[in-house]
């Protein structure tokens, strides 16, 4: 009993780390950035997910009555004119609002520009390159909670199973099935369900697109099929601790690198795959 519970640790200590690498390696996650003005760091963090139903702010420390700060910004991808918002001072900050944006899918690219004019400087936030947002639609609380909860415990048994396989412990068989069903439940039930609210589109993987989070989920799922098959009547633990091991890897991906997103050109929600099949045909 009290090595199982190490087990289970080993598991969540894999989980953890694995979300916590997702979340700053994400393009869907706020971007912190810290910069010196006047000898001051200061710490700004920008916005790259937003909802339809609400308007957008963005959020500056204060700066000293020298500096100015204005936010631009346009639809992206796009060659658009920038559009140009200013900031005003509310409570203990610098406050910018963009435009309302009500089309799911829907990209814009911003940046913010500090000047300071009695010294000659100006600052660009972002340095590089312009932050890139998406908008969604709102999901409910009864379709993104327990895809969330599914996902989350999926990985943790995913791990564990991995683990009891490669310790060659009897349990690992049961864990495997207990995996593909909450990969089931939360991937490809919820899953769809959320991606419907939130972009229009149930699934946007593969065969129909080149989503890369319903296609992760999809390869977590085919995999784990094959090892719960596997082993149904014989014992391949390789092939159970390659399935998590798989699970793991494709998991750390960052979610959202090609998702469902508005073409302003043609007017309509694309995604990888879809968009181009289209292309070639029309």
């Amino acid at each position: 009993m009290k090595r199982i519970i190490w087990y289970w640790v080993a598991a969540a200590l894999i989980t953890f780390a694995a979300v916590i690498f997702q979340r700053k390696t994400g393009p869907t996650y706020p971007k912190r950035i810290n910069i010196e003005i006047d000898t001051i760091s200061i710490a700004i963090k920008l916005p790259r997910s937003h909802e339809t139903d609400s308007v957008l702010m963005v959020a500056i420390p204060k700066l000293s009555w020298e500096w100015t700060a204005r936010l631009f910004h346009r639809p992206y991808p796009t060659d658009a004119e920038w559009s140009v918002e200013p900031f005003f001072p509310e409570e203990d900050v610098f406050v910018s609002y963009f435009p309302n944006v009500s089309q799911k899918a829907a990209k814009v690219e911003y940046y913010i520009e500090l000047s300071n004019l009695a010294e000659g400087k100006e600052i660009s936030i972002p340095d590089d390159e312009p932050i890139v947002i998406r908008f969604k639609g709102k999901v409910p609380g009864w379709a993104l909670l327990p895809h969330i909860i599914f996902i989350f415990i999926a990985l943790i048994i995913s791990n564990l199973t991995g683990i009891l396989a490669f310790s060659n412990h009897e349990k690992y068989k049961f864990y495997g099935k207990l995996t593909l069903i909450l990969i089931l439940v939360g991937g490809l039930i919820f899953g769809p369900i959320v991606q419907k609210y939130a972009f229009d589109h149930f699934w946007t993987g593969f065969p129909f697109g080149s989503d890369l989070t319903d296609n992760k989920t999809l390869i977590m799922f085919v995999f784990w099929s094959i090892a719960v098959i596997a082993n149904l009547k014989k014992n391949f633990r390789w092939v159970t601790i390659f399935a998590a091991v798989i699970t793991i890897i494709i998991y750390c991906i960052p979610h959202s690198l090609r998702g469902s997103e508005f073409d302003y050109q043609a007017g309509e929600i694309v995604t990888g795959m879809v968009y181009s099949v289209k292309s070639w045909i029309l």
